[in-house]
């Protein structure tokens, strides 16, 4: 009797491992993971930038210690990175965090302007390292966010199709916000920077002389 309870029950549990498979629940998982995988390194990238910035804020102080606002502003917007607890499924959560680091990135091109007015300064080693670095940095940034978002889109796409999105429905599994890059690329787009030093207007055409006017001939008297 056991025997057959038993047999039953592999049987049964087969049958449900195939509905299982067959409605997408395996390949669901797989998708799932491939996700939480690329999120992994998005966000072992942005943080691997993050961990750059004391290091070149001190290395440029050091050459043009009174350009206090761009290192004023680096600072903070590396803050409201560290202050941000992102949770990659709640797309808000996701949108405030995208937002933090396209104004770090804003900041940084700001203080790697600073280098421009500085020829020792970029003759130096340690910054022209640091700068090797970041820009690195911001190619794996690059690579990891756009893994990510085929990551998502492959996920998203695959749980829209019939039947695996009743599995998906069943097992509360939900399309997943993705990166806006539109709204990336304004938000890291560094502001126009205006010194007063505008250019003088061009002088103005001098004005011609009026001619004299013609000599009235007297009237002759007779």
């Amino acid at each position: 009797m056991r025997a057959v309870r038993f047999a039953v029950s592999c049987c049964v549990l087969m049958l449900a491992c195939g509905l299982l498979s067959g409605c997408g629940y395996n390949q669901i998982q797989t998708r799932d993971e491939a996700v939480k995988a690329a999120w992994s390194e998005v966000i072992n990238q942005y943080q691997r930038r993050a961990d750059l910035v004391p290091n070149l804020v001190a290395t440029v102080k050091g050459y043009a210690a009174h350009e206090e606002q761009v290192f004023r502003e680096v600072t903070e917007a590396r803050a409201k990175v560290g202050q941000v607890t992102v949770n990659a499924d709640d797309a808000a959560s996701l949108a405030k965090y995208q937002a933090v680091q396209g104004e770090l990135s804003s900041a940084l091109t700001r203080l790697m302007a600073v280098s421009e007015n500085y020829p020792n300064l970029k003759a130096d080693g340690l910054f022209q390292n640091l700068q090797a670095q970041l820009e690195g940095t911001e190619n794996r940034i690059t690579v990891a966010r756009n893994r990510y978002v085929k990551a998502v889109q492959d996920y998203n796409s695959y749980i829209r199709r019939f039947p695996v999105n009743l599995t998906a429905k069943v097992f509360g599994y939900a399309v997943k916000p993705n990166f806006m890059v539109g709204n990336e690329a304004a938000i890291s787009t560094a502001p126009k920077v205006d010194f007063g030093n505008a250019p003088a207007p061009p002088p103005s055409a001098p004005v011609a002389p009026t001619p004299p006017s013609a000599p009235v001939p007297a009237s002759s008297t007779h």
